[in-house]
């Protein structure tokens, strides 16, 4: 069984913007169900596609099965059977031995930056740059999925 552990966190816009960064990937990416807690995704990043199951998230840790698929594929999955879509522009910037994904969204959810950390282990420890905000693993609101049908755009409060 595949397993992924994660961290989220909100950016600080302000220190973001002064960061040197590297060049950033484009991702599309639409969802293929509407069942709570599972996620059916097809991505676009790049020049790759990909089909990608999500188990219910139980804390940082999930079951997670990804396949590489052609990207002519993705682009006719992404047409015909996504539900809904995000699109954002993703960051790999290396912090202290570990990778850390930067997420800046486009769209209905622009506006909103978050980071990620894939971890070994659910209570491995890691340091967190200066650009990082509050966490946000834990709320729901910030996953993907969410986005897709509920943009940050059109949240009351952030």
């Amino acid at each position: 069984m595949a397993l992924e552990i994660e961290r989220k966190f909100l950016v600080d816009h302000n220190k973001w913007a002064e960061l040197p960064k590297p060049s950033g990937t484009l991702y599309r990416q639409g969802y293929l169900n509407d069942e709570p807690g599972k996620t059916i995704r097809v991505r676009a990043a790049g020049d790759k596609g990909f089909l990608t199951i999500k188990g219910p998230p139980l804390k940082t840790v999930r079951q997670e099965f990804e396949f590489e698929i052609p990207l002519s594929d993705t682009y006719e999955i992404l047409e015909l059977f996504s539900l809904r879509k995000v699109e954002k522009v993703r960051y790999r910037i290396l912090f202290n031995q570990k990778i850390w994904e930067v997420d800046v969204f486009d769209g209905e959810n622009e506006g909103l930056i978050l980071a990620e950390i894939e971890l070994r282990q659910a209570d491995e420890s890691f340091t967190t740059p200066s650009w990082i905000g509050r966490e946000v693993t834990d709320d729901p609101r910030y996953y993907n999925s969410y986005l897709a049908s509920n943009p940050y755009k059109k949240w009351d409060q952030k």
